[in-house]
């Protein structure tokens, strides 16, 4: 039981910012261990951008771990994504997701748009 908003997402200029964020609510959120980022861009299935677990433990697709990071606020149930020096391929519906421990991301959120043109 988690419900999981992404916010943030937007229209940005090719070498620009932003910043996406994802609130967890609901009556589990106690035992989320792991929370990420995923993307789809259409026609092309969706990868995973960015995850944290609850030791700190990050990881980054490699296309993304020099421009992007990932940060959580645990005792808040939100987990952010800076996106730094956006590229045009960067342009998808980016999803937030979280996971128990020794399960799969089980629990996403709606999506929120990310375009990056000129």
């Amino acid at each position: 039981q988690v419900q999981l908003v992404e916010s943030g997402g937007g229209l940005v200029q090719p070498g620009g910012s932003l910043r996406l964020s994802c609130a967890a609510s609901g009556g589990s959120t106690s035992s989320i261990y792991a929370m990420a980022w995923y993307r789809q861009a259409p026609g092309k299935q969706r990868e995973l951008v960015a995850s944290m677990d609850n030791d700190g433990s990050t990881t980054y697709a490699d296309s993304v771990k020099d421009r992007f990071t990932i940060s959580r606020d645990n005792a808040k149930s939100t987990v952010s994504l800076q996106m730094n020096s956006l590229k045009p391929e960067d342009t998808a519906v980016y999803y937030c997701a979280s996971r128990r421990r020794y399960s799969g991301y089980g629990y996403w959120g709606q999506g929120t748009q990310v375009s990056v043109s000129s």
